[in-house]
């Protein structure tokens, strides 16, 4: 039997007969932040004394920076700035999620708070009619951090059988996947689909199209969705580049990009020209990419499991082993979308936005 936690076995029957009961009109409003870490999320719940019709209804707040590894306990007082609301499908209607902004003690953005530069850039952008569909990988695990149905002394059988698999013996922690992506859909995530991935364990699920700035709060909502999803079956979702040594693909982020002129008739040269761009900043992209600077997808971006090396830069059609996939169709259609497959499955959706529209719509081109 799998290793799942001790909380997720409380009677769920108990839990409901409280869930049933009337708020009084009120409702509960959870805020989600991005911590010090650049990865975790934290969260905590206020009473408003009516629904928010807006974000714009929902009042700032604070949190103790110095337990999130982002203040020191002499000056720890953090805000939290409402920017996105969602429904909340875990207490349902009419209590909201809201992703937040983190501002240090001088309204300074926080060290990890990427989305305030992202947001300044995709105004500069805002013409070009950027689009973003980033895919994200992940791995289930027990809480003792091994595969979660995995032999407990022991491996599955060699990766062929589980990519988009079918039957117990293919597709581990189903239940979770589905939950989630109803979750989603409940909350007003844009989702757009879900498959079990090559390594037995990994799925994907993918958020987009999103314009701007939406792509990344989309996606840091849709993983405080898996996160608290897992926790109510008790068991872990990892989104490691490469959660196991060995024979096995790592998790990816893999983020699919179209402009206005992309989408038009000829728009595959405005992708091969994003793509000579993108040549160019291969080091710099790969540094914003996760979260360590380049050395968690060191581990992932090898050159093996659908990966390019993490040294070099390459470009294809239907080529998954290249840093940069022009899918077929698109190749056929001349127009389109391009997908970038170097980022890491725990990167910051908004640092590698960001990175991808500075690059690609305001570096100028050299003059030959």
């Amino acid at each position: 039997m799998a290793s799942v936690s001790m909380s997720s076995r409380l009677s769920k029957a108990i839990r409901q007969q409280y869930m049933n009961l009337p708020q009084g009109g009120k409702c509960q409003v959870t805020y989600i932040w991005i911590d010090g870490t650049g990865e975790g999320l934290r969260n905590k719940t206020r009473t408003l004394e009516q629904e928010p019709t807006s974000v714009e209804d929902i009042p700032e707040w604070n949190f103790d920076g110095s337990s999130t590894y982002q203040a020191e306990g002499s000056n720890s007082d953090m805000y939290l700035i409402p920017v996105c609301m969602f429904r909340d499908p875990f207490t349902l209607d009419p209590n909201k999620l809201v992703l937040c902004e983190v501002l240090k003690y001088n309204r300074l953005p926080a060290e990890t708070n990427h989305r305030a530069s992202c947001v300044k850039l995709m105004e500069q952008v805002k013409e070009h009619g950027i689009w973003f569909g980033m895919e994200q990988e992940y791995t289930l695990l027990g809480i003792d951090g091994h595969p979660f149905s995995w032999p407990q002394n022991g491996y599955p059988g060699p990766q062929g059988p589980y990519y988009c698999g079918v039957g117990a013996d293919n597709a581990y922690g189903r239940d979770i996947v589905e939950c989630h992506y109803k979750a989603c859909l409940y909350a007003g995530v844009k989702i757009c689909g879900t498959n079990a991935e090559v390594m037995p364990s990994q799925w994907e699920f993918q958020v987009g199209p999103c314009e701007g700035i939406n792509m990344g709060d989309h996606l840091w909502v849709a993983r405080f969705l898996l996160h608290r999803v897992c926790e109510d079956f008790g068991i872990v979702a990892t989104l490691d580049p490469k959660p196991m040594k060995g024979n096995w693909n790592g998790a990816g982020c893999h983020t699919n990009v179209s402009t206005k002129q992309m989408r038009d008739e000829g728009g595959l040269l405005y992708i091969e020209k994003a793509i000579e761009k993108l040549s160019k900043k291969h080091p710099e992209h790969i540094r914003v990419y996760d979260p360590r600077g380049g050395q968690d997808n060191m581990r992932r971006l090898t050159g093996l499991h659908e990966t390019s090396s993490i040294e070099d830069f390459s470009a294809g059609v239907a080529n998954r082993g290249a840093s940069i996939r022009i899918p077929r169709q698109v190749g056929q259609d001349k127009k389109g979308y391009f997908e970038d497959r170097r980022p890491a499955a725990n990167c910051d959706p908004y640092s590698v936005t960001r990175a991808i529209a500075s690059t690609c719509l305001l570096d100028k081109e050299e003059e030959e």
